[in-house]
């Protein structure tokens, strides 16, 4: 065995002698910043260089070199001639091999296809994402007015009742701990405004087994929402109906939520929930 043999083998044993956890793993800096540049992105059409640099705390110059970087690997797109960045089709990939990953979306499909055509209205499927719902599958109305949303559009928990759905069925310590120091933002006259009213909205939707939104994040705007379980019972999805509000009153509301807890179910059973 050579010097270099055994300094491998003595490094090799120190590694393994030693667990290490998450909270040991340092994080790359540059890597979260580039990131962050990405996430804002997402939240809205093109941003000029100082909307980006403001919004994300960091300096100019850094904003640029991060955007140029992501720009020269697809994930960024610039307009020549408003100079403002958007985001690129490599990131348009990477959102694709997401949502094609989920296990619910493509065993979901044929269920949604038979609640649009039951309800004629609008059906999304949604998911967690820290304090915010990200959609990834709808099937769209025949009519024609009828709702949408884009895929990966992101919107939060406390307002929908996709939101509602993820979290009802949580334990209440772990809603506090997640949603604390957001802010209850007012969309409409009926948004939940405060951390107790949510929880007390949460044990109303655990107890009727499906949630509503009602008008509560834009106005003229309703929707019903069931959940979609795994085998081991644990919420993983919401499935919901969207509809203008004229044509679906109060009063439908709880015959929605039948057909939208059945294709949940249906949804459920596919991926092993009994």
């Amino acid at each position: 065995m050579t010097r270099g043999d055994n300094a491998a083998m003595i490094s090799t044993t120190a590694k393994r002698g030693r667990k290490r956890t998450r909270s040991d793993i340092p994080s790359v800096r540059a890597l979260e910043r580039g990131l962050l540049v990405l996430e804002t992105l997402s939240e809205g059409e093109g941003r000029a260089l100082s909307d980006i640099a403001r919004q994300t705390k960091l300096t100019c110059s850094t904003t640029l070199r991060l955007l140029e970087t992501l720009r020269g690997r697809g994930y960024v797109d610039q307009d020549e001639q408003t100079g403002r960045y958007r985001l690129g089709a490599g990131a348009l990939s990477i959102g694709a091999s997401y949502f094609s990953n989920l296990p619910f979306v493509g065993l979901g499909v044929a269920a949604m296809q038979r609640l649009v055509a039951a309800t004629g209205e609008t059906s999304n499927l949604a998911v967690l994402s820290g304090v915010q719902v990200v959609y990834v599958h709808q099937v769209e109305s025949p009519r024609s007015v009828r709702m949408f949303t884009q895929l990966g559009a992101r919107a939060p928990v406390y307002c929908t009742g996709v939101g509602k759905v993820l979290l009802a069925w949580s334990p209440p310590d772990r809603v506090k701990q997640l949603l604390a120091g957001v802010k209850f933002e007012a969309f409409t006259t009926n948004t939940i405004r405060t951390l107790t009213g949510f929880l007390s909205e949460l044990t109303k939707v655990q107890r009727q087994g499906y949630a509503v939104d009602d008008e509560e994040r834009e106005l003229g705007v309703r929707c019903v929402t069931a959940p979609v379980r795994n085998a081991r019972g644990e919420v993983v999805a919401a499935l919901s109906v969207s509809a203008p509000a004229e044509r679906l009153p109060k009063k439908l509301m709880a015959p929605y939520a039948r057909e939208v807890r059945g294709a949940a179910d249906e949804i459920s059973a596919r991926l092993g929930y009994t």
